[in-house]
């Protein structure tokens, strides 16, 4: 009744008061009385009583979450679908079919206490190269508000669920994983296999009024023997990785030594080199201190005294030589301060 039960009982109310006035009436007149029928009482009870149990039944109330597709009997489905407020509809002939627009997920699991279906419900799926797989999926879906007879009409019962949406899911997973090796459904190309169920299934869905919002690809497990032998694989891996890694370590600090080696050398032949230019700089700066200090005693016989004298203490006024020791110096070079005479003893 759409919450517009008040309408009805006070219809059905309007309707009960006419057959206790009819009664009252009949008794009456059975007993020798004068009372009439008013036709106006009857008239307006019965009129009352049916208008309102047909406004009852033609007032429709459509919340906010969902729509409502009018079917009528004789001309069938009426466009456009119900907008969420209250709607009349004509009683009897026609009848309102209500569907959610919100989002549902439905879940494929493994683990038992997930997804529709107690229990193992994964996709059992065999690769290309003979391996079979379990796979966990989820697909969050909505009615499509623009064509919703799409769904309604082929699926009456609602249970479009387990019709469409289950086997569509489990079908699509299967021929997909089909294409790829092993390695690759959980590892290299998992999104690439992804997206391609992913569209396949928005397809299948739109062309039956669903609008496919997003298809999860939740987990892929193996069976037991050949999960550990992946396991087994992937710790050889790791532990190949940890050599190479090692062996890597090692060249780089062999280099690092090596390096640091050549930049102790280069820098001793550079500090040598310095060193052996430094001192033919200062070799070269000596010769040509003694060329100059030849040049100048050729040009001045007695600097050479004159540097002797000069580097005799001030208070030196006498020097003494052997008897039989030769002047090797200009007696005038020992010409003192004025007004001392130099005496010199052989």
């Amino acid at each position: 009744m759409d919450g517009f039960n008040f309408i009805s009982i006070i219809g059905w109310g309007l309707l009960l008061l006419l057959f206790a006035y009819i009664f009252y009436i009949g008794q009456q007149r059975a007993r020798g009385g004068t009372h009439k029928f008013s036709v106006g009482i009857i008239v307006a009870l019965l009129v009352g009583g049916l208008g309102l149990n047909a406004l009852s039944a033609g007032l429709v109330s459509i919340p906010p979450n969902q729509r409502g597709l009018v079917l009528n009997i004789i001309t069938g489905i009426r466009l456009p679908a119900l907008e969420p407020g209250v709607h009349f509809i004509t009683p009897v002939i026609e009848s309102v079919k209500r569907y959610d627009i919100g989002q549902e997920t439905y879940t494929m699991a493994k683990d038992v206490n997930e997804g529709e279906v107690r229990g193992d419900d994964s996709v059992t799926a065999r690769t290309s190269d003979g391996q079979e797989v379990f796979i966990d999926a989820s697909v969050t879906y909505r009615i499509n508000p623009a064509k919703p007879y799409e769904l309604l009409t082929r699926f009456p019962s609602d249970d479009w669920k387990n019709v469409l949406i289950r086997p569509q899911v489990r079908s699509i997973i299967y021929n997909r994983v089909a294409i790829y090796q092993v390695e690759e459904v959980y590892s290299t190309k998992r999104a690439e296999m992804q997206k391609a169920i992913e569209d396949e299934l928005r397809t299948k869905l739109s062309d039956n009024g669903l609008i496919l919002e997003s298809f999860l690809l939740r987990n892929v497990t193996f069976n037991p023997d050949y999960a550990k032998s992946v396991e087994e694989k992937q710790i050889a891996q790791q532990n190949a990785e940890r050599a190479k890694f090692l062996v890597q370590s090692e060249r780089q600090e062999s280099e690092r030594v090596r390096v640091q080696a050549q930049g102790r050398a280069d820098a001793a032949v550079t500090a040598a080199k310095g060193e052996a230019e430094a001192r033919v700089i200062q070799a070269k700066a000596e010769a040509e201190s003694l060329g100059l200090i030849a040049e100048q005693l050729r040009n001045n016989p007695n600097l050479l005294a004159f540097r002797y004298i000069e580097k005799l203490a001030p208070t030196i006024h006498t020097i003494l030589l052997p008897a039989n020791q030769p002047f090797l110096l200009d007696p005038k070079a020992f010409v003192g301060p004025i007004g001392v005479t130099p005496v010199v003893t052989p």
